[in-house]
């Protein structure tokens, strides 16, 4: 008898302890407690306490997370296992679902690439079709940056209201549609605000980052992260390609048309994107989390977790601002990660800028240097030398373009570079690394040279390992707890690339 009392109140204090450590998804029934606790058990008084016949026969304030003791309830045993979306994910492994996923957010990766690099080559063409001022040709590529910076966080803050998945798919139609106006515009303002447009659209691309790496075990999530860039530069360099077709016989019109079709691809793979799991279970959707879960456990072909679906970060920040960025356990970080971004000359924003003002600086440059077929010294009227930065207006011909292709697959090899490397010496000393390479070797720009061979492979080079930084950025920026696109924010950085 005496050892009955001490079981039951060994029960007791167990359930007393699952209930309390349950807080989180609210108050655990006292059927749904207790340690593998069978249905034919009584308690002291003799009672048993049955759990409920179905899900559907709940109450409305309980959480969706409990589906798992529910349905293990039933049959009669209620396990008091938990488990996060991390813990589900790095058990699931790297499977079929990661290889679906990595193509649609590729492609997605893609459309953005293509858009981005369409500047470099529009701007000699729209310069020498419009007779464009050097100021008007600066603006044209003004307004896509601008456009990123004033749209980062709003997409953040939709993302984290709505979901990453509904965000991505409005912004690709708005992406597809206003890419696809661009090359029907009349007169160069209306251009200039379509662009602006496609850039707002854009800002939200940084998400699909985001909801990739949420979905990646953790072993696999630095490299994984890296080979997405294959997807940008394969995006850039078909950009090249098709201008070396379409421009001679079409012109930018219909370069710029061409170039909306993977947006509007993506569009119709947009479908099958899964909402993000932690995204789920953060927003107490705790029931699409785990069917999300489950998803990826069938498709992988690996046994689903049991137990029951918690979430991770107990303390929960207002999501979705900009300011949050500049709390105190955040501040540091952001700054950090801010000047890593941008390498120019405002004293506050930092690392994600140092990334966009080196990369589309060099981007954008190498049209303008290849358009001067090479020779960094002009000569002036007078017979002296004289630095020169300004192109003749000149359209891009087959040699440029094939120079232009030679420093787009750059990115290639400093994918693979950085591949090998974010692993053995860690995000950080990766970034510090190839930003030490890109230093030396822009540093022969400012000598002059007239060897065509000679520009293309320091561009080749400086080009090769910014690559690199932006993905070692790309990986490093989730894993510190950050939101991609709210850092993403100082994008207005490009402005002066």
């Amino acid at each position: 008898m005496a050892s009955k009392d001490t079981l039951d109140a060994s029960n007791s204090q167990e359930t007393r302890s699952l209930e309390n450590s349950h807080v989180r998804y609210g108050a655990t029934p006292g059927w749904a407690s207790g340690r593998l606790r069978h249905s034919s058990s009584t308690g002291s008084g003799g009672q048993v306490e049955s759990p409920p016949a179905s899900l559907e026969s709940l109450p409305a304030s309980y959480d969706p997370g409990l589906q798992i003791e529910l349905s293990a309830a039933v049959a009669g045993v209620v396990p008091d296992d938990t488990f996060t979306v991390d813990q589900a994910v790095n058990a699931l492994g790297f499977g079929k679902f990661q290889a679906k996923l990595s193509l649609i957010t590729g492609l997605c990766w893609m459309a953005d690439s293509m858009e981005m690099m369409i500047l470099a080559i529009l701007g000699p063409a729209l310069r020498c079709s419009w007779h464009l001022s050097e100021w008007q040709q600066a603006a044209f590529t003004t307004a896509v940056f601008l456009g990123m910076m004033l749209s980062s966080s709003f997409w953040g803050t939709l993302s984290d209201k709505y979901g990453r998945r509904r965000s991505l798919g409005l912004a690709s139609v708005l992406l597809a549609y206003w890419g696809l106006m661009s090359a029907f515009t009349p007169t160069f303002g209306w251009l200039l605000l379509l662009r602006a447009l496609v850039g707002f659209a854009i800002g939200c691309v940084p998400q699909s980052v985001t909801l990739y790496a949420e979905f990646l075990p953790a072993k696999h999530r630095g490299k994984c992260v890296v080979l997405l860039d294959c997807f940008w530069a394969l995006g850039a360099c078909m950009e090249v390609g098709l201008a070396m077709l379409v421009m001679p016989s079409y012109g930018w019109v219909g370069l710029l048309g061409l170039s909306a079709l993977p947006s509007v691809l993506f569009v119709l793979c947009w479908q099958w994107l899964p909402e993000s799991a932690r995204y789920d279970a953060s927003s107490g959707n705790s029931d699409k989390a785990l069917a999300t879960l489950q998803s990826i456990a069938q498709q992988n072909g690996q046994p689903m977790l049991l137990g029951r679906l918690i979430v991770d970060d107990m303390t929960q920040l207002s999501r979705g601002r900009v300011r949050d960025l500049l709390l105190p356990q955040l501040r540091r970080t952001t700054l950090l990660l801010w000047f890593i971004w941008w390498v120019g000359g405002w004293g506050g924003w930092f690392i994600w800028c140092s990334c966009t003002f080196c990369y589309y600086g060099v981007v954008l440059l190498t049209t303008e240097l290849l358009e001067a077929s090479g020779d960094l010294c002009g000569v002036s009227e007078s017979g002296g030398d004289s630095d020169s930065c300004t192109a003749a207006c000149r359209p891009l011909t087959h040699s440029d373009y094939t120079d232009l292709l030679w420093t787009t697959l750059a990115e290639f090899p400093g994918i693979l570079l950085t591949i090998f490397i974010i692993e053995r010496l860690g995000r950080k000393k990766t970034m510090a690394l190839e930003f030490l390479i890109f230093l030396a070797s822009i540093v022969f720009l400012f000598f002059c040279t007239s060897g065509r061979v000679w520009l293309t492979f320091i561009l080749f080079v400086a080009r090769g390992v910014i690559s690199g930084v932006f993905q070692a950025a790309y990986v490093y920026t989730p894993e510190v707890g950050v939101c991609v696109s709210l850092v993403y924010t100082p994008e207005v950085c490009g402005l002066h690339a």
